[in-house]
């Protein structure tokens, strides 16, 4: 997998389960594969972890990237047990002749190694008089700097916060500074009724400006929750598509059928399609005709009956207790059709 440059901005999770439970491990990776994660972050606390990886790695067909905290000998033990890749935080790991020592490991097996700068665990040696976007750029570019110059360039870059302004204040510094791939994200987002809201808002800034070349959305909930959020931010933007987008008016004093019933009951079962394709669900005359006509496939609700439209043409009215069946009905038509 190429990630940085052209490359499309690369989804990825973290895995909730303890790495020691294999079983555990490899199924909630499973899970996140089917729903688009292209790489997987496991926690390594203790060498059983290390080990573990070997065994995971046989089983699943995402790479693979090894977090290391405080330990660098799990670093060259997660390498020799087939890790794709290293998260290193030099914040609690920091001493040249130990990192020397991953980045040769590294180096002979052509890994990539990121360097997770986290606003939460910065190290001592920044200037605590600075801001704490100025405190993690000077930390990143010291650990690049001594990367460098052990001559290895397969770096990747991160800078997390949990306040939303500190992280788009480091990584723009960060990005005009360096030529490596970042990795963003808003760290200890929340749950996923905030979390989503500050991931938006966070990465989906950075995004807009063109920086970001990895994604992870950190939520307090089944990775699966990540990835999916992610995917939904990248589609917004225009920058990746998996999967439905789904249109639906908020439903107002004008709707006369209950839209908000319909609408979710469709996002429901657009969740196991993985086709781009872009519904409308409308409530009323204002906007309805005009965004179902836009979609690939939309319905434009009124009392009773709805007008269903496709790629712009209506192609019949539908009775209201239909909805939902003759929707989904065409849309899986539409689905097949692009096989």
């Amino acid at each position: 997998m190429t990630v940085g440059g052209q490359s499309p901005i690369v989804v990825q999770s973290m895995t909730k389960t303890d790495t020691r439970d294999i079983m555990s491990t490899i199924n909630q990776i499973k899970g996140l594969e089917d729903c688009g994660c292209e790489l997987v972050r496991v926690a390594v606390p203790d060498a059983e972890a290390a080990q573990s990886i070997q065994a995971i790695k046989k089983a699943i067909t995402i790479p693979l990237i090894a977090d290391i905290h405080f330990d660098y000998r799990l670093a060259l033990m997660a390498l020799a047990a087939g890790a794709d890749g290293l998260r290193l935080n030099p914040g609690n790991i920091n001493e040249p002749e130990n990192i020397g020592k991953v980045v040769r490991a590294a180096r002979e097996r052509q890994v990539p190694i990121r360097i997770g700068v986290n606003a939460g665990s910065l190290p001592t040696t920044t200037d605590p008089q600075s801001t704490a976007a100025e405190r993690m750029v000077t930390a990143a570019l010291e650990q690049v700097k001594l990367l460098e110059s052990l001559d290895f360039d397969l770096i990747k870059v991160s800078l997390k916060a949990s306040d939303v302004p500190t992280t788009i204040e480091a990584y723009q510094d960060i990005a005009r500074k360096i030529p490596y791939p970042l990795h963003i994200g808003i760290t200890e987002a929340g749950t996923p009724k905030t979390g989503i809201i500050r991931s938006a808002v966070g990465t989906g800034t950075l995004l807009y400006l063109g920086i970001g070349d990895t994604i992870r959305v950190s939520l307090t909930a089944h990775p699966r929750e990540e990835v999916i959020a992610a995917y939904e931010i990248l589609k917004s933007l225009n920058l990746r598509q998996r999967g439905p987008i789904l249109i639906s008016c908020p439903s107002c004093g004008r709707t006369e059928v209950d839209i908000v019933k319909l609408a979710q009951e469709v996002e429901a079962q657009l969740a196991t399609i993985d086709r781009p394709i872009k519904v409308a669900v409308m409530g009323c005359v204002v906007n309805g005709p005009g965004e179902a006509r836009e979609a690939d496939i939309g319905i434009a609700c009124g009392k009773g009956r709805g007008v269903l439209f496709k790629k712009g043409e209506k192609i019949g009215v539908v009775e209201e207790a239909d909805f939902l069946n003759t929707l989904m009905s065409e849309i899986e038509k539409m689905c097949q059709e692009s096989r």
